[in-house]
């Protein structure tokens, strides 16, 4: 018969280079996009001067707290 033993890799030292290195290389990007441009993915709003004595006419929450935002507008006020 054939051999079948030629087309199998071992599991332990195959993967797991493969993945120690993959966390490697992905954690040499992020550390490296952190420490060259840190306002890269940033918002642009959050580089407006603040001016305290105006409020600004549209004022929403990030989306994560627009179901709270919703509750809170469906009550009429006092």
């Amino acid at each position: 018969g054939l051999n079948s033993n030629i087309d199998k890799i071992p599991f332990h030292p195959y993967f797991s280079f493969k993945d120690i290195l993959g966390f490697i290389i992905m954690m040499f990007i992020l550390t490296l996009l952190s420490l060259v441009s840190p306002y890269l993915l940033g918002d642009p709003d959050n580089f407006t001067p603040a001016n305290p004595l105006v409020t600004p006419v549209h004022i929403q929450p990030e989306w994560y707290f627009l179901f709270a935002y919703a509750i809170l507008r469906s009550i009429p006020n006092k």
